[in-house]
């Protein structure tokens, strides 16, 4: 039994590389894998689950055909595409999970996570992240032509960018309390996240134990790296 974790792929029609590098994964590499966790930000942007623009069919067409041939997949939304709903969940056989999810990997239990809320010294986006996720504000977002979306989203895309080009780099890394916090409250030891584009396995003491953060990689165009669990074994692989 083979378990894979990616997250921030951040697919779009501007990266078309990246998205020709994931659908790949899925025939070649995923295939082999019992399941597949996507711990947020496939898309770069999802602005509802009535977009069917290029290539959003094509690339749940094959989550879907990787369902079909038996990998279980699981997807956390992120920032990017908290959105994700269960539209999109029946069409790609992908199981959605809330923002924590626990489950036993290597024989310990692990803490999943997008990542975003381990960053709680970002007051700015974690004060801004409520307001996107208030049922009001989705509501009135979703009731808006998908161009009109679009433009909105990509405007927030550009404003979240400046911002944080703008910000210490320990502002918008994980806060070590607040990791000790989850993994306390999830009694666990281990925790595997994306979000920051940081990876690193990031090792230390929690309550006398040893305990691990490891971060996902960013995919680019060429390479994506991925998490690969099998039995008590955890390693870092490229796909190229």
């Amino acid at each position: 039994m083979e378990h894979l974790f990616i997250s921030d792929l951040h697919l779009s029609p501007q990266r078309p590389g990246t998205v020709s590098l994931f659908l790949r994964f899925l025939r070649e590499r995923a295939v082999q894998g019992a399941s597949l966790y996507i711990l947020g930000d496939l898309f770069d942007a999802w602005i509802g689950d009535d977009d069917s623009r290029p290539p959003i069919p094509e690339i749940v067409a094959a989550l879907r055909q990787l369902a079909d041939r038996g990998t279980q997949l699981f997807f956390i939304s992120g920032n990017r595409d908290f959105l994700v709903g269960e539209a999109f969940a029946k069409a790609s056989g992908c199981r959605l999970l809330p923002d924590t999810q626990v489950l036993t990997l290597a024989g310990s239990r692990a803490l999943l996570m997008h990542g975003d809320l381990l960053c709680s010294d970002d007051r700015d986006y974690q004060e801004w992240r409520k307001r996107l996720r208030n049922p009001v504000f989705i509501s009135d977002f979703l009731s808006k032509s998908i161009e009109q979306r679009s433009a909105i989203a990509a405007e927030y895309r550009q404003r979240s960018g400046e911002a944080v080009s703008l910000k210490a780099a320990d502002i918008v890394d994980a806060n070590q309390d607040t990791v000790e916090s989850y993994l306390r409250a999830a009694v666990a030891l281990l925790l595997i996240h994306g979000h920051t584009h940081r990876p690193a396995n990031h090792r230390f003491e929690l309550n006398g134990a040893p305990a691990c953060r490891m971060v996902l990689p960013e995919w680019h165009e060429r390479s994506g790296g991925y998490l690969s669990v099998r039995g008590d074994s955890i390693s870092r692989h490229l796909f190229v």
